[in-house]
């Protein structure tokens, strides 16, 4: 491995520096982007074992401030006219959304839908509070459940060096 890569690497390890990068990766994941965090947040533990719970606290607020901006371009975008307004599609999915409310946001973890359905939480003018709190939930669930699978099937230290 050439000597910048690990200088990068061994940089972005160090908690001061790898758990912001985290965060930032959760949070940009979380918006609109597809970008996904789980490989940095998989990185990190494989490089310090010893920050399981520190890295996904820090994945789960960084992802779950992404979500709650995702329902805040919701909510403002809310006078905007949607071209698709009277899809049946469309229709389906606010009335199913209207039905569960907040507890939808339980599904904000999931990959492709999970983002787009905090904004459409918001631009249904749904409680901020509990939507974000039931992203919180739902966030903190997939990080914990996928990075323990992650680490059970490939225990950390045996990618380093």
């Amino acid at each position: 491995m050439p000597l910048w890569l690990t200088s990068a690497f061994d940089m972005l390890a160090l908690p001061q520096y790898g758990l912001s990068t985290l965060f930032v990766a959760a949070f940009v994941s979380a918006t609109l982007i597809p970008v996904g965090s789980e490989p940095a947040l998989f990185g990190l533990l494989q490089l310090n074992p010893d920050l399981f719970w520190p890295a996904v606290l820090v994945a789960t607020a960084g992802n779950t401030l992404g979500g709650a901006v995702d329902w805040w371009m919701g909510y403002e975008a809310h006078h905007l006219v949607d071209k698709y307004r009277h899809s049946r599609t469309h229709i389906k999915a606010i009335d199913w959304l209207e039905r569960l409310g907040p507890k939808a946001c339980l599904l904000a973890w999931l990959p492709l839908i999970g983002d787009p359905l905090c904004a459409v939480a918001g631009w249904l003018r749904m409680p901020f509070w509990p939507c974000l709190g039931y992203m919180l939930i739902g966030k903190l669930l997939r990080y914990v459940i996928m990075t323990s699978v992650l680490l059970h099937m490939f225990p950390a230290g045996n990618f380093v060096r």
